[in-house]
Order: C-alpha cells, then structure tokens, then sequence
C-alpha cells in the first residue's frame, strides 16, 4: 500500500471542524457523548451548537483513524465512552503546540 505525502495523509486524518477539540477534550480522561457535546456546544462564540449528526461522524472517523478508542457498556439506557488511544495521547502535544502558536499570531483586532 502506498501512502501519500505525509502532510497532505495527517490534514485528511484531522479535516472536519471538531476532530482537534474533541481530541483535546479527551486530554484528560475519558468522556461521555454527552459531556463532548456539551463541551462542544460551548465553543467559540457565535458558532452553532453541534449537531448529533455531526458529532457522532468525527467521533466514528476519529475511531476509524486510531486516535480514540469507543467503550459501549452495552445497558439501557445506553453509556458510551470515548477516550484518547496511545496515538492519540501522542497528538496532545501537536494541539498544544497549535493552540500556542494560534494564542502568540491570530490576536483578533478589536
């Protein structure tokens, strides 16, 4: 199998508006699908609360990259849980590195 410029391979792997936050939500442990949802919906101001759709696409394509791990406990009513897998404790410090980056450059005039 060939794999491409590995550039282009990692922008395709976190494409998608919420893929960083919910990996740097999971930062510190594992979470709910409520609890990222509600961190999401908290986000920056004046954007859209997430819709489920969505958000249940980024944690699925997060899942399917390797990043998190989904634990179904298999009861009703139904408890999932998210949590970062060694690649994605691995890419915490990547984000923070971009956060850092983004707090120094992208003041916002005002």
């Amino acid at each position: 199998m060939h794999i491409g410029c590995p550039v282009t391979e990692f922008q395709r792997l976190i494409s998608g508006k919420y893929k960083l936050r919910i990996v740097w939500d999971l930062k510190d442990g594992p979470l709910r699908y409520g609890k990222l949802r509600n961190g999401l919906l908290r986000g920056a101001d004046g954007s859209p609360p997430i819709a489920p759709r969505v958000l249940s696409r980024e944690l699925k394509a997060l899942t399917d990259a390797g990043l998190i791990a989904r634990n179904d406990f298999g009861t009703i009513p139904p408890k999932v849980e998210y949590r970062l897998t060694l690649a994605g404790r691995s890419f915490i410090p990547i984000i923070a590195s971009i956060q850092a980056w983004g707090t120094r450059h992208l003041r916002r005039a005002g």
